[in-house]
């Protein structure tokens, strides 16, 4: 790194440190404007972020989704905040791209979901409770005064090439598809590298991708009393799962080289048919989750789950089945370049949080994989303890340590001060 880059680390550790308590009223606020999706209905939020960052002096690009699409997608509302910021002349443009619709809150909360409250812990400090807290409105936060850090070392005379920009969207939890994907298949966006909202204490470079689908037995109703007249679509769906469930050791066998992910899984989360318990039922329907480790990037899953359905189902005479994908997450995997990211993060995290930092896989599937599948090195950064465990997401009581979100940030912008040299 150029001989700038201790003054600019100093002059950005700094500025956090004394920002620190605005970056988490900021927080509080994005806490306490509801976002969950299901039903999906994130105007209001998006506004009200919009109007955090005006105060802050940014110029905010607010693109709202049209209606159609937003319905297709299964929700009521949704408009993709872009901020922009240019540095000097030439160098990359890095998108961080955070998601602020999060998971309805569920019942067992000991606070308030939107509260925003602050809990001192003997442990590690200050914490924030708050469905979305960890996932992701905090690196709402994150990213916000990173880019403020690095507008302030300009303005002290550190010399930055490149571009940052802050996507904010609001359908990771209906798929993202109206999001990242979004911005960038209508060409508002072009980024050389882009960073996900993650977790302070390790790099992920990989994911696991997804895939839904619907299976629909249909047979025909009779009598209880004389069942032989009727076509038992349950029988048959239980045939068909039993051929599923079999099906399980094959994939046991799909091991990734990833660090963090296992293997292929496939598990039927939802069943239901039948008329009434003297009827021969005609109809039953499953869903079903098969999880893609990153090496089955392209494979044909759909087609291979399929293929064992039909099968089964040939052995029943008379039953129809059809199969509809409800959604496709593609794996996230490194792609070329991904190495400088993570070198620059690594490196800085490791320095900010005195422990090794390493790059490894999850078995979820985030928004990141849509840049990925534009060719853009993607990694998932951000404030966060080690697991999705530990910050209670999708759970009650999701909580952050604050602590964890400086540090995080510190983390953010050093690594993107380096990238900008």
């Amino acid at each position: 790194m150029p001989s700038s880059s201790a003054s600019f680390q100093q002059s950005a550790v700094s500025f956090l440190d004394t920002e620190h308590a605005a970056q988490i009223r900021f927080l509080q606020e994005l806490v306490r404007v509801p976002s969950d999706n299901p039903p999906g209905d994130c105007a209001a939020h998006g506004a009200r972020v919009q109007q955090l960052l005006e105060q802050l002096g940014f110029e905010v690009e607010a693109h709202v989704v049209p209606a159609e699409l937003v319905k297709a997608n299964g929700m009521l509302s949704a408009t993709n905040l872009i901020v922009r910021k240019r540095f000097g002349s030439g160098g990359p443009t890095i998108a961080l791209n955070a998601h602020g619709d999060v998971v309805p809150p569920g019942l067992g909360w000991s606070k308030d979901p939107y509260g925003g409250e602050i809990v001192q812990d003997p442990e590690h400090g200050p914490v924030m409770y708050g469905r979305g807290v960890a996932v992701s409105k905090s690196d709402f936060a994150t990213y916000t005064w990173a880019l403020l850090a690095l507008i302030a070392a300009e303005r002290q005379g550190v010399a930055l090439n490149g571009a940052i920009e802050l996507q904010f969207t609001y359908d990771e939890e209906a798929g993202g598809d109206i999001g990242p994907k979004w911005i960038l298949e209508q060409g508002l966006s072009k980024p050389d590298y882009a960073v996900s909202a993650g977790f302070a204490y390790g790099i992920t470079s990989a994911h696991n991708g997804c895939l839904h689908l619907e299976v629909t037995v249909k047979g025909r109703q009779a009598h209880a009393a004389m069942p032989h007249t009727g076509i038992d679509a349950i029988e048959a769906a239980s045939g068909i799962l039993q051929a599923l469930y079999a099906y399980r050791a094959e994939l046991a066998k799909k091991k990734s080289g990833v660090s963090g992910i296992d293997h292929a899984t496939l598990n039927v989360g939802l069943i239901k048919g039948g008329i009434n318990t003297n009827v021969v039922p005609d109809l039953a329907t499953f869903r079903l989750d098969r999880r893609m480790i990153p090496e089955e990037a392209g494979f044909d899953a759909e087609g291979e789950l399929r293929r064992v359905i039909e099968a089964a189902a040939a052995l029943y005479p008379g039953i129809e089945v059809s199969v509809r994908r409800i959604l496709l997450a593609e794996p996230l995997a490194e792609l070329p370049g991904v190495e400088k990211l993570i070198a620059a993060f690594r490196r800085n995290a490791e320095a900010v949080l005195g422990e090794p930092v390493a790059a490894h896989g999850v078995p979820l599937y985030t928004d990141a994989r849509h840049y990925t599948k534009r060719g853009i090195p993607t990694i998932l950064y951000g404030a966060g303890p080690r697991t999705l465990m530990e910050a209670r997401g999708h759970n009650s009581d999701e909580n952050l340590r604050l602590d964890d979100l400086l540090k995080a940030t510190k983390v953010v912008t050093l690594a993107l001060g380096e990238l900008l040299q």
